[in-house]
């Protein structure tokens, strides 16, 4: 379970990173510089601001010290923030079966206030049921072990028990019909499945929405992406994109805006939320 420290770790990685970058712009500091000052690379800044990668004692002082920061009061509390920036959280221990890049994700996930998703390969990992995920990660990894595919199909199960939490987000969700339509695992697991979304949906948190064939062409035209806002006023809203081996965390406040409206015209051209229950209770038909 994702607890408000270990997900909290990953916002005061991504506070430092922001509050560091900022410093050296003021400063009119090139990342090249800032890196030869800790005797590394552009690209360790480039992470670091962005909140990639865990933070030393040392090379956070040396880059205060570089950046002008000589008030005590100011540098403690930045080197507080990193200190507990370094507090591992409950996915460390699949770091067997998760990429580092998606590390990062998963703390933000358990951090945010707001998730909003749209998905049209397959259903959202916070909403599959384990039969319909185990059958998504075979699918997706054919030449794994039948343990390592546990321990996939664990960790989904586990990012899960969020929907539930006390700090439970506001989900929000927009399936297109073709990750409904689409069958993983046979007839039994796709019928489980989408019994467990027409009962998910009824949650207070959750919004569950169906973009269907009949509306044609949509926003949701680039594919699929995930939104993310978390209650602290400091962190901009983050928009997730996934590659095959990588991915995209788009943070600048004009290209969060079009991911937005994008957003926005899917939530108003969709089904509505009861809509979309009979119209899952139809294709629950189909199975």
């Amino acid at each position: 379970m994702a607890t408000s420290e270990s997900s909290g770790s990953v916002v005061r990685r991504i506070l430092l990173g922001s509050q560091l970058r900022r410093l050296r712009e003021s400063r009119g500091i090139t990342r090249e510089a800032a890196g030869y000052s800790i005797r590394a690379s552009e690209s360790k800044i480039s992470r670091m601001e962005l909140g990639r990668v865990s933070f030393k004692a040392r090379d956070v002082e040396d880059l205060l010290t570089l950046y002008g920061v000589t008030d005590d009061a100011e540098r403690e509390a930045l080197l507080g923030l990193a200190r507990e920036a370094n507090v591992a959280g409950w996915w460390h221990s699949y770091g067997d079966v998760l990429p580092g890049w998606f590390q990062t994700y998963v703390g933000l996930e358990g951090a945010a206030s707001y998730i909003g998703i749209y998905e049209v390969q397959f259903v959202h990992g916070l909403l599959q049921t384990e039969g319909y995920a185990h059958a998504v990660v075979v699918r997706g990894q054919p030449e794994a072990h039948e343990a390592e595919v546990e321990r996939r199909v664990s960790l989904r199960m586990e990012r899960q028990k969020l929907l539930f939490s006390e700090r439970a987000p506001v989900f929000h969700a927009v399936l297109d019909e073709a990750a409904l339509r689409r069958p993983y695992g046979g007839p039994e697991v796709m019928r489980e499945q989408l019994q467990h979304l027409i009962d998910i949906s009824e949650q207070a948190n959750v919004t569950l929405q169906v973009m269907p064939f009949a509306h044609g062409g949509h926003a949701g035209e680039s594919g699929a992406f995930t939104m993310l806002r978390f209650p602290e006023s400091d962190l901009s809203d983050v928009v997730y994109l996934e590659q095959l081996t990588s991915a995209l965390y788009v943070d600048k406040a004009e290209e969060v805006a079009q991911y937005t409206r994008v957003m926005e015209r899917l939530h108003d051209d969709s089904l509505s939320p009861s809509h979309s229950r009979d119209h899952l209770r139809r294709l629950l038909q189909l199975f």
